[in-house]
């Protein structure tokens, strides 16, 4: 007997073959503000070390990492604020406006203001923007979604990571080629521009968001209100002080971002287990989650070497002159996630039909810190070079390649599991939680950086390697056991 086939429509619109209305303007929002944040990020360890007659701030190597790295921890950890005032204080479409405007003037203060008080503006008002911002379209994204099995899912979650990488892709080139040209300040002009189309991208589809998108889902007292506005203000006094006082400084402050992701993360994941708001089912599927956070932070740790021992690298010893064209250095940093933008399209379609698609997520994790650390240990091949910048761009662009395409098997379904496991009273928050493992990566990836100025490449190649090889190892023997407990 026939069965009659019939297409349920999802509640934003759209039937499920199709993403939900809205999916792709906020993608494409998103497209523009990574644009002026990796546009940004691409050239920052350059104009941290290049020297003064080059335009750069002539740092030390070891300090311009531990920046690097603890902008990039700052960036993340702002975001887990962003969350809670998305929860309790402003709906999450409002803060995305908020942050988009912050943003802008932080990518135009690094364009316009010279020096140290540049970067110090620049660096925190981005950090802070990006933190009302990233948890929260992404939490707007998985609203849209959350109608969808897990196969769709991963394939909507890994369209959005298309338009990411897209913006990922594009900015460093342009930057790059900007910098290489007409000097760091006007590839800072550049991002910023970038920020400002993302705004009026935003903005024009800012009433049509879902209704979910509207809603302070518990909202709080103003007396509470006040002294969570208040503990902001001790803090950034605090960190004020220690900085004047010397106490933290550009060398150590990577450490000390790295603490403070310890200490919020281990705090949040124990509000969480231990909120009578949490069901049972709902603690077992986020006790579950904590070793696949771990593991996305090694995986990271890897891969946003990109912004700290790649630089430097690239700057000591790859051969930039190809049949007579000089590459932009910042392009090496952007070769990832032109692979990343080229094999999404290739995964999202066949993703529930594929043996890869049918993997639990764990086991994806895996996959990807093994692919990551291969591309690293591959790296070793370029000690076979002579001394100076003599290394082949084209062996150097093949490794990163494969470490660019590794993160279609972590990022997209870390952002997955997160919406969909998640109580519902730390929706938001849970996956602030998520995108923190991006600051403690970034973190530990400065804090690498830092040792590759005391090892030689090669020997750094094989510890860092394998040391992935290692946590990609005992993921994959725990995945069984980690899927059984995320199960939904």
């Amino acid at each position: 007997m026939a069965v009659k086939s019939t297409v349920k429509a999802s509640p934003s619109g759209s039937s499920r073959s199709r993403q939900p209305r809205g999916f792709w303007n906020l993608a494409v929002t998103e497209l523009w503000e990574r644009f002026s944040f990796y546009g940004l990020q691409a050239v920052l360890t350059f104009y941290l070390v290049y020297s003064l007659a080059d335009g750069g701030l002539a740092m030390e190597r070891t300090t311009a990492v531990s920046i690097v790295g603890a902008y990039g921890a700052g960036v993340y950890l702002a975001q887990v604020l962003g969350a809670w005032a998305s929860d309790h204080l402003v709906a999450p479409r409002r803060m995305v406006l908020i942050g988009a405007v912050i943003i802008a003037l932080g990518h135009v203060s690094l364009a316009v203001l010279p020096g140290g008080a540049g970067l110090a503006a620049g660096l925190s008002l981005v950090a802070v923007g990006t933190g009302a911002l990233k948890t929260n379209i992404t939490a707007i994204i998985g609203m849209m979604l959350a109608d969808r099995d897990r196969e769709g899912s991963d394939a909507g979650f890994s369209l959005f990571y298309l338009a990411i990488n897209v913006g990922a892709v594009m900015g460093p080139l342009l930057t790059g080629l900007l910098q290489s040209r007409a000097g760091f300040h006007y590839a800072f002009g550049l991002a910023a521009i970038g920020m400002g189309v993302a705004l009026v991208q935003y903005s024009l589809n800012y009433r049509r968001l879902p209704e979910q998108s509207k809603v302070v889902k518990a909202s709080i007292s103003r007396s509470r209100t006040g002294i969570a506005l208040g503990a902001v203000v001790v803090m950034a006094v605090v960190a004020a002080v220690l900085w004047r006082t010397g106490l933290v400084d550009g060398a150590n402050l990577n450490y000390v971002m790295g603490m403070v992701i310890v200490v919020v993360a281990m705090s949040y994941f124990s509000v969480v287990l231990r909120s009578r708001l949490v069901t049972g089912a709902e603690r077992r599927r986020v006790g579950g989650y904590i070793p696949m956070w771990l593991a996305e932070v090694a995986y990271y740790a890897l891969n946003l070497q990109i912004f700290t021992t790649v630089p430097l690298f690239v700057t000591d010893r790859v051969r930039l002159d190809v049949l007579g064209w000089q590459v932009p250095e910042a392009w090496f940093s952007s070769i990832g996630n032109v692979a990343l933008v080229l094999f999404i399209p290739l995964m999202a379609g066949p993703w529930r039909r594929g043996a890869v698609g049918r993997l639990a997520p764990p086991a994806k994790f895996a996959l990807g810190i093994g692919s990551v650390s291969v591309a690293y240990l591959l790296m070793l091949l370029t000690g076979f070079w002579a001394p100076g910048k003599t290394v082949s761009p084209l062996l150097v662009a093949s490794c990163l390649i494969l470490a660019g395409i590794s993160e279609v098997f972590v990022g997209p379904i870390g952002f997955t599991v997160v919406t969909r496991i998640a109580p519902e009273a730390f929706a938001t928050q849970l996956v602030a939680l998520k995108i923190l493992t991006l600051g403690a990566g970034s973190t530990l990836s400065g804090i690498l950086g830092a040792y590759y100025t005391h090892l030689s490449p090669s020997q750094y190649f094989v510890v860092v390697g394998g040391l992935g090889l290692l946590c990609a190892s005992v993921l994959a023997l725990a995945a069984r056991r980690v899927e059984s407990l995320i199960q939904v």
